[in-house]
């Protein structure tokens, strides 16, 4: 049985600069075909925009407030938001809060650094 607790799992910079902890994925356990991980956003500071070629992703706040943009869309987050990622849409989020804006980030295929398309 593969269990994972925030606390014991390693803090990484995503090539968009958020810091996740990967809670679930192909490195850590089992699983093969998606990750989990727990994303932070400083307040004051927005992800560098990008898109992934191949992988879907949901986010999910859990805290904070924020903004998403998806494509040519924005659209301000809250508590309880869940945003739908499709492949290749170009994306990010910033932390319009006075905390820090924390979320969960789902990826199917799992999150990999080369599936990572800088924008800006």
């Amino acid at each position: 049985m593969d269990i994972q607790n925030l606390v014991s799992v390693p803090a990484f910079i995503t090539k968009d600069g958020s810091e996740i902890r990967e809670l679930l994925a192909h490195r850590n356990s089992c699983i093969r075909n998606q990750s989990l991980a727990e994303a932070r956003v400083a307040p004051g500071t927005t992800t560098v925009a990008h898109f992934h070629r191949r992988t879907e992703e949901i986010y999910y706040v859990l805290s904070g407030e924020g903004q998403m943009r998806l494509g040519d869309e924005t659209r301000k987050l809250t508590i309880g938001d869940a945003v739908a990622i499709p492949p290749g849409l170009v994306h990010n989020i910033t932390n319009t809060g006075n905390g820090e804006l924390v979320f969960l980030c789902c990826c199917a295929p799992a999150y990999e650094h080369e599936d990572t398309i800088l924008a800006d």
